[in-house]
């Protein structure tokens, strides 16, 4: 019976490759591919249901219900067992339907109580299209070799060109794209830039989906692979144009390249009856849906390297190369749903700007990108199929904000921001090497955050101090391997010299919550931002802690050295963290190592508790650094991942403002220093009410250290505290209002601030 069954799938495979080679509109190509799989699979039904728009599916094609219920019947995404299989985007198969949950019953279709169904997504890159369905009066599961011929089949009307006429993409195509569209997506890279969309990752066909000879599409396949590993270790042998942090991630990449699993697949699937094509546009689809889905945000980023790599793959194998015809144009400013590292490489720094409607800060792209200084816009969503090449495009990567094909009003509006921009960037140049000294006499000392090597030339540019922040897991992130003590420690020492003497405050591993080691076992946990992470991972593996304080030990080589433990939200743990930096310091000491002429521990205040904590753990550590991003959102009880809620609360809300100036008061009596890091830091206005409640330092992002040094020596911060104290006197609930009349009465009696934002 299995072989019976095996030999019907793969007859299955040759009608429709024969199918697909007949002449016939798309309707009628449609109706012939539901009749020929009824047929093939012995079932009375088989239906094509396809996405009307968002939210609805229709009825397209089918053999077995009625014939006038093509496009009349239609259904809601998650309605019905086909809406389950749209919703979850995974195969719904079952011997007894009418009990299965969420069935519905469709008497409009002349339908049957059908006993068994299948329904297969007919999806394309992770992107749902439709549903295959198939449904029998005979109580039985389908078999896997069945489940997988209806998949093959799925994936082929995926990448037939009629599906869009059934969706009503075409109709609206000219109309849909002339209008001016707005996209607001999230801050990987400031700047602001104008250019024209280049649209990245062409569509490649796949026109043979269907194997003739297996054993010749595995000869294709494994050369294929072959030549693909061949340009991957080329790309990393360029030492010219790959650096130390960025030789790192591509490492990472050619161990994608070189997986004997994804390999092992795709060979699989050649000789089930795929052509080569077809196998690795199958895997990838199916990585998508897996990966995509994944609450884990490092196996997310790694979809985007597999994304590439299939791409590269499919390239080699059709020949059509990544050549749309399209002109690169004057100012191309990339468009893409997403990139690997490999391809925005290839791209190199021509590029006036990147939009992507995926990605995050952590990704591999975002970390080239940052490298090279170009603005970049992620998670702006829909803006693939929206944009064309050639369409005008205003990436402001200040706000987050992309206009696609903006009118006249809009351009006028953003040439001026970008002239003001240039006009303020040359006024904080001028201002780069004095002092943040304001009008009341006091000097705040401006620090910027970095993560890797690129961003350390940002620190002589920006005018900061030194590193009030350097994250030290982006190094543990881009690895697919636990680093080694030498390699950290050679790593540090560069960061020092690069920093030429000034304070570089390094904190400990940050890892858990959105940021997950690939070579950690994951952990399921239902609220990972107030799980396992940061100090607690350390301290539950204090092997790890050690080694990398070894590490910054070392790298300081006899010279100052400053340390911070995240997320410290007892005493106890900072003792804990402080007593596995003894034990370092003593063995460093038993070696005859050269110890730190100066060490500087502190900690990241960055839930409430520890701002309650005894009086004695303000006078033990050396220091406090306030979190701001991750204390508001749990200050708040808003995730600030989440856009629904996280902007409903303002940093300048009394009560925050009240908690941070309690904090500041505990310190200044225990008489240790403390700093605010985070992005409300390096936005103006944030920035003056912190330094006016008694913030010294402040660090931030390297681009906002000019605008923030510009309004500070513009202000009385003792003026400002007033204001601030009189409206919660008042009863305001922000002070936000209160402090902007402040800053706009300022400018007039002083005079226009010429260019310092008060955003």
């Amino acid at each position: 019976m299995p072989e019976r069954i095996e030999t019907e799938s793969r007859k299955l495979l040759g009608r429709l490759r024969r199918a697909l080679a007949e002449d016939g509109a798309g309707q009628e190509r449609l109706d012939k591919i539901v009749e020929l799989i009824a047929s093939s699979m012995r079932t009375e039904v088989c239906s094509i249901y396809l996405f009307r728009d968002e939210e609805t599916l229709e009825l397209c094609a089918t053999e077995g219900l009625k014939a006038e219920s093509v496009h009349q019947t239609r259904m809601r995404l998650g309605e019905g067992l086909v809406g389950r299989v749209a919703r979850t985007r995974r195969v719904v198969n079952t011997a007894d339907a009418p009990n299965a949950k969420g069935f519905r019953y469709m008497p409009e279709t002349g339908e049957e109580r059908y006993s068994s169904f299948c329904g297969v997504p007919v999806q394309r890159l992770g992107e749902t299209m439709g549903v295959l369905v198939v449904q029998s009066k005979e109580a039985r599961e389908f078999t896997a070799d069945e489940v997988y011929a209806l998949e093959v089949v799925a994936m082929v009307l995926a990448e037939m060109t009629e599906l869009g006429v059934f969706v009503g993409e075409g109709a609206a195509l000219s109309a849909r794209h002339q209008n001016p569209v707005l996209f607001r997506g999230s801050i990987a890279q400031e700047g602001a830039s104008a250019g024209q969309v280049y649209l990245h990752e062409p569509r490649v066909v796949v026109t043979n989906p269907i194997a003739e000879d297996p054993e010749a599409e595995m000869v294709r396949l494994r050369a294929a692979v072959d030549q693909l590993r061949m340009s991957v270790d080329e790309m990393l042998s360029d030492q010219t144009a790959v650096a130390t942090d960025q030789k790192q991630v591509f490492e990472a990449y050619r161990m994608f390249a070189n997986s004997k699993s994804w390999m092992r697949r795709m060979e699989a699937d050649v000789e089930n009856g795929l052509s080569a094509e077809a196998s690795v546009e199958k895997e990838q689809s199916l990585a998508r849906t897996r990966l995509g889905q994944s609450s884990d945000a490092y196996m997310r980023e790694r979809l985007h390297d597999l994304d590439d790599l299939s791409n590269r793959l499919l390239r080699i194998l059709t020949g059509q190369g990544g050549d749309t015809g399209a002109e690169v144009p004057e100012r191309p400013i990339l468009v893409a749903r997403n990139i690997g590292p490999g391809e925005l490489l290839e791209y190199g720094k021509t590029l006036k700007g990147i939009v992507l409607e995926e990605g995050s800060v952590g990704s591999h792209a975002t970390i080239v990108a940052r490298a090279w200084a170009i603005p970049l816009v992620i998670n702006a969503k829909g803006i693939t199929t929206e944009a064309l090449n050639g369409d005008q495009i205003l990436v402001d990567g200040e706000q987050g904000i992309v206009h696609l094909r903006p009118d006249e009003q809009v351009q006028a509006a953003f040439s001026d921001k970008i002239a003001m921009h240039t006009r303020a960037q040359e006024r904080y140049a001028s201002i780069r090497d004095l002092p943040a000294e304001t009008k009341c006499g006091r000097v705040i000392s401006l620090h910027m955050n970095a993560g890797l090597m690129a961003d350390l030339p940002s620190l002589e540019g920006s005018g900061a101090e030194g590193v009030g922040l350097f994250r030290t897991e982006l190094q543990f992130l881009i690895r697919s391997q636990m680093p080694k003590r030498a390699e950290l420690s050679a790593l540090y020492a560069r960061v020092m010299d690069a920093a030429g003497g000034r304070r570089v405050a390094f904190r400990t591993l940050d890892i858990g919550s959105d940021k997950v080691l690939p070579y950690m076992k994951p952990n399921d946990e239902p609220n990972p931002a107030m799980g396992w992470r940061a100090i607690r991972v350390g301290l539950d593996k204090p092997g790890i802690l050690r080694m990398q304080l070894q590490a910054l030990v070392r790298a300081a080589n006899g010279g100052p050295l400053t340390v911070m433990f995240p997320f410290i939200t007892l005493r106890s743990e900072f003792r804990e963290a402080k007593a596995e930096l003894d034990k370092v310091i003593a063995r460093e000491a038993r070696l005859g190592n050269p110890l730190p002429s100066k060490l500087e521990l502190g900690a990241m205040l960055e839930t409430p508790s520890l701002g309650f904590a005894a009086q004695g753990f303000f006078e033990e550590v050396d220091f406090l650094s306030v979190g701001g991003n991750d204390l508001k959102q749990f200050f708040y009880a808003a995730d600030r991942e989440n856009e629904r809620v996280r902007r409903r609360y303002d940093t300048l809300n009394v009560s925050f403002l009240s908690f941070l100036e309690q904090v500041v008061s505990r310190c200044r009596e225990a008489g240790t220093p403390i700093s605010f890091c985070g992005e409300d830091a390096g936005r103006p206005i944030e920035a003056l009410c912190l330094a006016a409640i008694g913030f010294e330092s402040l660090s931030m992002r390297p681009a906002s250290v000019g605008p923030v040094k510009h309004l500070l020596r513009q202000v009385n911060l003792e003026e400002l505290k007033v204001v601030i104290d009189e409206a919660r006197d008042n009863g305001a609930q922000s002070v936000r209002r209160a402090v902007s009349d402040f800053l706009v009465e300022n400018a007039r009696l002083n005079g226009s601030m010429s260019g310092g934002r008060i955003t």
